[in-house]
This record gives structure tokens, sequence and C-alpha cells, in this order.
């Protein structure tokens, strides 16, 4: 793994404005970055995974997107 920054749950929750919940089902269904496992009790997402994620919300068509 690079020098990336990880983000934990506040972070990534502060940024895509999602439910735990959303984001468990968004990652299930491939259209989501995958979490990975710091500790037993922890997990982290990559920031560039998730800033590509946002920012391919934010060029889809208005229409397309999920409310």
């Amino acid at each position: 793994m690079s020098d990336e920054e990880i983000l934990r749950w506040s972070d990534v929750h502060r940024i895509v404005k999602l439910s735990r919940n959303t984001v468990r089902k968004l990652e299930r269904a491939g259209q989501f970055p995958k979490r990975f496992q710091l500790t037993d009790y922890s997990v982290g997402w990559l920031r560039s995974e998730v800033a590509a994620w946002m920012a391919g919300k934010a060029t889809r068509p208005a229409a397309s997107r999920i409310a």
C-alpha cells in the first residue's frame, strides 16, 4: 500500500453524507470503494478511491443520480 491517507468511517460519512447501511449496500453491489481491515475492530478506505467515487457521482447527469 502507498503513503496515501486512510479514511475512517467518520471521514467517509462527512464526505459522502450516506448512512453506514447505504455504504455497505453499495460496497456489496460493487458501487462504492471496498473497505479494508486495519485491525480486528477497525476498517478504512483510501481517500483517492472515495474521491474518485465522488467525482464520478458529480459528473453523471442529474436524471441518473439516486436521490
